[in-house]
């Protein structure tokens, strides 16, 4: 039983296999090549399986379990943005950083220094007859200067409650520790096991 990842976010494809160390994880792309796939779900849990479904119709076997995530921040202050367009929030085909810029610039035009900020994570599961979604949170808050280079996506601007410094300057073990994707894939990790086993 092959596991595919249907993400190329390459971040999220090291995150993940840190998770899954015993098992060979694959990106579709080592498969399928690039393919755009277009999320236009209203939630995070919709877009992961809009992937996921996408990828297993694609590789056309029952012998595959695909995993995909749709995960972004919010940030009540400012009407919840920019939640499940947070890998666009910049316009399409926007990389990290201009995304994590803009979000700067919000709350900058907004006289916010720091404002509550959460993360999501939607992590859908599909198999020959089965299709399972679990979540994960972070929260924290976002600050107006990035600090620090660890991370991708918006991570030099959120800091974790209960800490001072921002996903960008923690130790990535404790990223992974605190990751509302780890929460969600600590759940799908017993689904996994039983769709390997069946």
């Amino acid at each position: 039983m092959q596991i595919i990842l249907a993400t190329s976010n390459k971040g999220k494809v090291k995150e993940i296999q840190s998770l899954f160390k015993d098992d060979h994880i694959i990106p579709f792309k080592d498969i399928l090549g690039p393919l755009e796939i277009e999320e236009n779900g209203s939630t995070f849990a919709e877009n992961a399986l809009i992937k996921a479904k996408t990828i297993f119709n694609k590789l056309n076997s029952n012998d595959v379990i695909v995993i995909s995530d749709d995960s972004g921040i919010t940030v009540p202050a400012l009407n919840n943005e920019p939640g499940i367009y947070s890998a666009r929030y910049a316009g399409i085909g926007a990389n990290d950083k201009q995304n994590l810029n803009k979000l700067v610039e919000n709350l900058k035009k907004s006289g916010l220094k720091e404002t509550p900020a959460y993360y999501t994570a939607a992590i859908a599961i599909i198999a020959s007859e089965a299709k399972y979604v679990m979540h994960g949170w972070m929260y924290g808050k976002v600050i107006d200067e990035p600090r620090g280079d660890g991370g991708f996506g918006y991570d030099p601007m959120f800091i974790p409650e209960g800490f001072d410094k921002t996903l960008g300057e923690l130790d990535p073990e404790i990223k992974r520790e605190l990751s509302h994707r780890s929460k969600a894939l600590t759940l799908a990790k017993p689904i996994i096991e039983m769709l390997k086993n069946r």
